[in-house]
């Protein structure tokens, strides 16, 4: 056997040597292949701009607020004078956790629904699928009129942070489902048809092998669904109201977006904006960390 694994060593050797390309035979192909030379050029560049953009984008806002994250700035309490963000970093973890609580379960049983149980043809399937892709496209101040219409004024729960909640959760809920839904499709059937053959039932199957096996993607939506949570503000300005204090869900509160709107928008605490661009950026980090841990530690088992 030593003998053999002797023997076979060097032929693999060889065949990566083989395999393996130089510089000079790059530029080569390009020069023979000249549309793949500019292919390579165009993605090349594409990357090399993205990632300069991001760079600068995050350089710029740490840059421009770092030096304005003052113990002021989080007092508890706000007042004209600190304009503390606590109350908007309290509102939004709040509005963040209540939307993805009722968003979150009905966009993944929407999903398992869609991709285990439906018939394939159903005309209830395609309606599902165009009315989500269709409320994807639709602008964020149309949610925000829709909300203010309904949430605070027909059901009179009026300017707080449940019609914030439950507007988001109109908002977020088709990215989830569809997101969840191509995460449950990129499961194997391979993995079911073992499952099935092993005597497990229809339930026992999705919950025990199709889900965990999904939760990267699904998460992946969730995590989008959050970055859309936290940034949005047209739609919370007609209906969680833009008042700077932690209020009960029946209560106005703003959350980080509108509170650094407010703070520009107004002119007269642009350095404070800019604080808490830092803030909402580092809150998004951290929750997208935090995210990977947990999917990491579900996919381990």
């Amino acid at each position: 056997m030593q003998t053999n694994a002797a023997a076979i060593d060097p032929a693999v050797n060889k065949m990566e040597k083989r395999n393996k390309t130089t510089a000079a035979d790059r530029i080569k192909s390009y020069v023979n292949h000249p549309g793949s030379g500019i292919l390579a050029l165009l993605t090349i560049g594409a990357a090399v701009i993205t990632f300069a953009v991001l760079i600068f984008l995050v350089a710029y806002i740490l840059v421009k607020g770092i030096p304005y994250l003052t113990p002021e700035l989080f007092s508890l309490e706000y007042t004209s004078e600190n304009v503390s963000l606590m109350p908007s970093l309290i509102n939004t973890f709040i509005m963040t956790a209540l939307s993805l609580l009722i968003a979150a379960p009905i966009g993944i049983f929407a999903a398992i629904y869609l991709v285990e149980y439906a018939k394939k043809g159903n005309k209830l399937v395609q309606v599902i699928r165009i009315t989500a892709e269709t409320l994807s496209g639709i602008p964020s101040i149309v949610f925000g009129l829709f909300g203010m219409l309904f949430f605070v004024t027909a059901l009179h729960w009026g300017l707080s942070l449940l019609a914030g909640a439950c507007t988001l959760v109109i908002m977020v809920l088709p990215l989830i489902m569809r997101t969840s839904e191509e995460a449950l499709k990129a499961v194997p059937d391979s993995y079911r048809e073992a499952s099935f053959g092993l005597g497990a039932g229809k339930l026992r199957t999705i919950f025990t092998i199709v889900l965990p096996s999904a939760v990267p993607g699904i998460l992946a939506g969730i995590i989008l669904a959050i970055g859309r949570i936290i940034g949005e503000t047209a739609a919370l300005l007609y209906t969680s109201g833009t008042v700077a204090q932690v209020p009960n869900l029946m209560g106005s509160g703003r959350t980080l977006a509108l509170h650094m709107y407010v703070l520009s928008s107004e002119g007269l605490h642009m350095n404070q904006a800019s604080a808490t661009a830092v803030v909402i950026l580092l809150f998004v980090l951290l929750i997208n960390g935090l995210s990977g841990m947990v999917a990491k530690r579900i996919v381990k088992g």
